[in-house]
Order: structure tokens, then sequence, then C-alpha cells
């Protein structure tokens, strides 16, 4: 018993090294100096949400008077809805903060077995 507790801890303390070293090389891109590296991390840093602006135009058409765009709305609404489904639009920021939230679950853990 005593030697699978040791293991635990040990698997989870090379976990939380390796969720670490992942926090800070996300960190760390975006102090890049290369523009267009600059370029491409500021727009995975303003992701956008395609499938919430279609919803919107397909709403938009919906309660529109003209006849054409009413049709047109309800498919523009279903291919939001999908892409919201499909599209992640999690950015840099976001991976960064939630890789530190579970290394600090990781360290709250580990605390709690000791």
């Amino acid at each position: 018993m005593d030697e699978g507790i040791r293991k635990s801890i040990h698997k989870i303390k090379k976990m939380r090294e390796s969720v670490k070293r992942r926090a800070e090389i996300y960190s760390s891109l975006g102090s890049l100096d290369d523009r267009g590296t600059a370029r491409a991390l500021g727009a995975l840093q303003r992701a956008p949400a395609p499938g919430k602006k279609i919803q919107k135009i397909g709403f938009i058409f919906l309660l529109s008077p003209e006849p054409f765009t009413t049709v047109a709305g309800v498919p523009m609404i279903i291919a939001g809805r999908y892409l919201d489904k499909v599209y992640n639009g999690a950015t840099i920021s976001d991976i960064g903060h939630e890789t530190r939230n579970f290394a600090a679950h990781i360290s709250d853990f580990k605390e709690k077995i000791k």
C-alpha cells in the first residue's frame, strides 16, 4: 500500500512539472519579436466566434419583413449553432489560464495526500 502511494505521488510530481513547463511556454509565446509570429499569435489571442455572428445575422434575416430573408435566416441560425458546437474559440490566454488552474489543483491534491 505504501509503495502504491509513493508511485502515485511520483506521478503527480511529474505531471505538475509538465504542467508548469507548459504554462511557462504558453506565457512566453506572447513575447516573441518576430512580426509574422506576433501577428499569428495576436490572431489566436483574438479568436473570432463565427457561430455567434452567423446566428445573429440569421436572427436579423428571420425578423426582417422580406420573404427571402426569412427563409434564409433559419439555416443560418442552425449553421451558427453547429459552428458553436464544433469550433473551439479558445485563445492562448485561455489555455494558459486553464493550465495554471490545473497546476494549482494538482498541488492542492498533493498537499492533501501528504
